[in-house]
């Protein structure tokens, strides 16, 4: 199943689930919305209205899928899940995740500029994103596998030069609407990442990092039962599971995006999103 906020040709956004190439309505104005209010009996319904003809509610004509969790109570990221990342990187595999958080702040839609200062150094991070589904508090591997909503797309867009000021990572990657996420929430009975999705990412077309989530040191139902052990995941909450290898601090020389430069980040079964980038005095 799939499914998003899109946008309304009249104003405004709603949730919405996939039927066809066409989108049907849900109750309520976003997916965080309706994941906070019901969680894994919202997924249920939506799974009913998309597979039920008669029941299914109305199709928004002219719909665009837009950032679909904008009010996310907590956005939790693992830095160094990819073996080759964390190679390139100079690390050693980690024993456990190493995190990190967001705020809803910084997450922008599949389509949007990302408008930052102009003189940083801004990289590029394509990542599978985790979207809980049900609250999980201690959640062993399997009560934290079956409470997965779903996965979508993210580019953890990170200002180097920022989070390389400390040993804490916060002020390189907290920067206000630099995170694209979307476009689609994709339901794990359809999209399976322990099998292998391919995440690619690219600048101006050019291929700039290519992996396979199966090579996820954490895997998804590893880091939501890691975080539940300290805090309590709800529906709706967003938990992005790292980079792959390929990253621009870690060439030689070291490549940053450009006033101009189009990021797109794609995973298998899942979708696209296109960014430019956009630099301000």
């Amino acid at each position: 199943m799939r499914l998003a906020t899109v946008s309304r040709p009249g104003g405004g956004t709603g949730a919405a689930v996939k039927r066809g190439d066409a989108w049907h309505a849900l109750p309520a104005p976003d997916l965080s919305a309706l994941l906070r209010t019901g969680g894994a009996d919202a997924l249920a319904q939506a799974r009913t209205q998309a597979q039920a003809q008669t029941r299914a509610g109305e199709e928004i004509v002219g719909a665009v899928p837009v950032l679909p969790l904008p009010a996310p109570a907590k956005v939790l990221c693992c830095g160094l899940n990819y073996a080759e990342h964390i190679h390139e990187m100079g690390r050693e595999l980690p024993s456990h995740p190493t995190l990190f958080a967001k705020f809803a702040d910084t997450l922008a839609g599949p389509r949007d500029d990302l408008v930052l200062p102009r003189g940083l150094q801004v990289d590029w991070e394509a990542e599978l994103a985790v979207v809980v589904g049900a609250p999980l508090r201690r959640a062993d591997r399997a009560t934290a596998l079956a409470g997965i909503a779903g996965y979508t797309v993210a580019n953890d867009v990170s200002v180097r030069d920022w989070q390389n000021r400390t040993t804490q990572w916060l002020q390189g990657k907290a920067w206000d609407r630099s995170c694209p996420v979307g476009p689609e929430l994709v339901t794990p009975d359809e999209v399976d990442p322990a099998a292998g999705l391919e995440v690619v990412c690219r600048v101006n077309g050019e291929e700039v990092q290519r992996a396979s989530t199966r090579t996820l040191v954490f895997d998804a139902a590893d880091l939501l039962a890691y975080v539940s052990t300290f805090t309590l995941l709800r529906p709706g909450d967003l938990v992005l599971t790292g980079t792959p290898g390929g990253v621009g601090a870690a060439r030689d020389p070291q490549r940053f995006l450009a006033d101009g430069d189009v990021l797109e980040t794609s995973i298998e079964g899942i979708g696209t999103l296109r960014n430019t980038v956009r630099f301000t005095p």
